[in-house]
């Protein structure tokens, strides 16, 4: 992504983000966008006015906040023409009376055609998917867009690695800053927490909790999507998911190299082939530049095992939904 960044003469130009779906979190990661001041973004819905409302109101806080982000609201994918990064939000929740099945079913006939929309118009795109089951999807979007893997990312690594920091700075009552947590595997409730590599001020996290803290917190990271559902009631969380996703966006476009659990495509890493799974990525100009293999325990290794079959049985079932409509 290096070179298409630069304009006339070498200048830095402005990078180009697409947000489909105009919800909480699409709203809320082109609002986080918008306050950088160097991205322009397109906000996709498939319901009239919204993305534009929406659009026109975050251009109207530029004078307040000191942006002159450009933002565009658009119903179809034409505004969306040669982005940088496709962001994809699209999906339904579960809803009641609904099997799991039927869930991956929707969103995967949603998350397809908005992929094959979007790579149509932007074809040296790097993709970034929100659309849940996380894993799932990225799957599903690599598959549809035939892109390389480096340029097809998924954001859940990042969210639960956040939250579990979250929960520790409060058991402890230090700063966010002071922790460093890593997390592998499919997003939920199979999540992988490395507990030997989480640390406060440099010191391993089990010199500050005991077993039964440690235990409880992790549960709590891993149900902490379900949390927020269970508070708000008619919702799901949005603010920590858009701030995950824009930290994502930040280090790639300012080719920071960053480390970050994300879903990405294994090939060979962690013994594993074909299947994306959450793991540390490397993270620059080029997308998932390099995945970081951690040294695991034997311990580590089944549990990653147990997340990685998850997301393999699920793979399985929306190859046969694709293959269905191929």
């Amino acid at each position: 992504m290096a070179e298409v960044l630069k304009g006339m003469g070498g200048v830095m130009r402005r990078v180009k983000v697409t947000v489909v779906g105009a919800g909480n979190v699409g709203g809320s990661i082109a609002q986080r966008l918008a306050e950088k001041n160097c991205y322009d973004i397109v906000l996709v819905d498939i319901v009239e006015g919204m993305p534009q409302g929406k659009a026109l109101d975050l251009v109207e806080a530029g004078p307040v906040c000191a942006y002159d982000s450009a933002v565009t609201g658009a119903n179809s994918y034409g505004a969306t023409k040669d982005s940088d990064l496709v962001i994809i939000t699209s999906g339904i929740p579960r809803r009641p009376g609904m099997s799991r099945d039927e869930l991956l079913e929707t969103n995967t006939k949603i998350v397809s055609s908005v992929v094959k929309e979007t790579t149509t118009q932007s074809p040296n795109a790097i993709l970034i998917i929100v659309s849940n089951p996380l894993d799932v999807m990225t799957h599903v979007a690599h598959r549809v867009s035939g892109f390389p893997r480096n340029r097809v990312l998924g954001m859940a690594g990042v969210l639960d690695s956040a939250r579990f920091r979250s929960f520790i700075a409060e058991a402890l009552q230090v700063s966010v800053e002071n922790i460093h947590a890593m997390v592998l595997g499919g997003h939920g409730d199979s999540m992988v927490p490395l507990i030997r590599y989480t640390t406060v001020a440099g010191r391993p996290i089990d010199e500050w909790l005991s077993p039964e803290t440690l235990q409880a917190l992790i549960k709590r990271t891993r149900e902490g999507g379900a949390e927020i559902v269970n508070l708000l009631k008619t919702g799901s969380a949005y603010y920590a998911p858009a701030a995950s996703v824009v930290e994502m966006v930040e280090a790639i476009t300012k080719d920071q190299k960053k480390i970050l659990p994300c879903a990405a495509l294994c090939e060979g890493e962690y013994g594993f082939h074909g299947l994306v799974l959450g793991v540390p990525v490397k993270l620059g100009s080029d997308g998932a530049e390099v995945i970081i293999e951690y040294a695991l325990t034997d311990e580590e290794k089944s549990a990653l095992e147990s997340s990685a079959q998850v997301v393999r049985e699920l793979c399985k079932k929306v190859d046969q939904m694709i293959d269905k409509t191929d």
